[in-house]
């Protein structure tokens, strides 16, 4: 007795049919918008990254009707667009929210806070990784390093920076996106929806008032090694003993226009672990030193 492959189970599964078109009136307008972003190159392949950007802010993800668009505006095949849209993450697969809240859970953001950061928003949000809230306004995920560790722990919102968070100032954030508040970046252009955001990736002028001048730079401790690479002296760094505060020096004033780091001037973060908290605290205490069986180790120049 022969039994059928549905029998068993089995699903031998049909053929994909093709990714439906998009409407006329949109297909128009993003040929288009598509036609001045291969323009600007010699190679027309070259403008596949934007192009990706174009259709995701048509649908606020990479979807296979927008793959086929790319595919047919670069003389390209769909797997060649497939292979470049799963590769990079800043492309979503399948739709999310207007403001995409990104998490760093990097080495040092995570020991600032990160951790505690995504975990705490998961519970507050009632979403995982990759999840968006029922309102469509948020999606949650953690990201690797953003290169502002002089900022940690970092969040960014639709790519925008939001730097020395904690998970109180995060949970008000993401409340006052879902309530329609204003929410301003810690740097950089005025917060914009995700569509909007990829259509500025895509190369098109960012039009809104104030957006271009808007800027902000990286903070000291990422600025050393340009200004050595200048040929500027770098400033002494006047190392204390362990336990020990600054000796006859006056405390640093920065000026109001001085964007401060977690570094330069630490602020209030909460531990990654608060269980087990660091022995090292900001007021000035010193962490205990290692010891083994025999009793404490000595330090270096003791």
């Amino acid at each position: 007795m022969t039994t059928s492959s549905s029998d068993r189970g089995v699903s031998l599964g049909m053929p994909e049919l093709p990714a439906p078109a998009y409407p006329e009136d949109v297909r128009v307008r993003l040929e288009t918008d598509a036609r001045e972003v291969i323009a600007r190159y010699p190679d027309s392949r070259s403008a596949l990254l934007p192009l990706l950007h174009l259709v995701q802010a048509e649908e606020g993800h990479v979807s296979r009707t927008g793959m086929q668009f790319c595919a047919d505006m670069l003389g390209l095949t769909t797997a060649e667009v497939t292979a470049v849209a799963t590769f990079y993450t800043m492309y979503r697969r399948r739709p999310g929210g207007e403001y995409q809240v990104g998490v760093c859970t990097n080495t040092l953001c995570a020991v600032m806070g990160g951790d505690a950061i995504f975990e705490e928003l998961q519970d507050h949000l009632g979403v995982g990784n990759g999840e968006t809230t029922d309102d469509g306004k948020v999606t949650l995920e953690h990201i690797e390093c953003n290169a502002a560790c002089d900022f940690a722990p970092v969040v960014m919102i639709n790519w925008e920076f939001f730097d020395n968070q904690t998970p109180e100032s995060m949970k008000r954030l993401v409340d006052d996106l879902r309530a329609g508040r204003l929410v301003m970046p810690t740097r950089g252009a005025p917060l914009c929806t995700f569509k909007e955001t990829s259509r500025i990736l895509a190369g098109f002028p960012d039009e809104r008032p104030g957006a271009v001048e808007a800027g902000g730079s990286a903070g000291p401790a990422s600025l050393v090694g340009l200004r050595l690479a200048k040929g500027e002296a770098a400033p002494a760094r006047v190392v204390h003993p362990r336990g020990e505060g600054p000796r006859d020096e006056a405390p640093h004033d920065p000026s109001p226009a001085e964007h401060l780091s977690s570094h330069d001037a630490p602020q209030d973060t909460s531990a990654s672990d608060p269980a087990h908290p660091s022995p090292t605290t900001r007021d000035g205490g010193g962490s205990p030193r290692p010891s083994d069986a025999a009793g404490p180790v000595a330090e270096e120049g003791e």
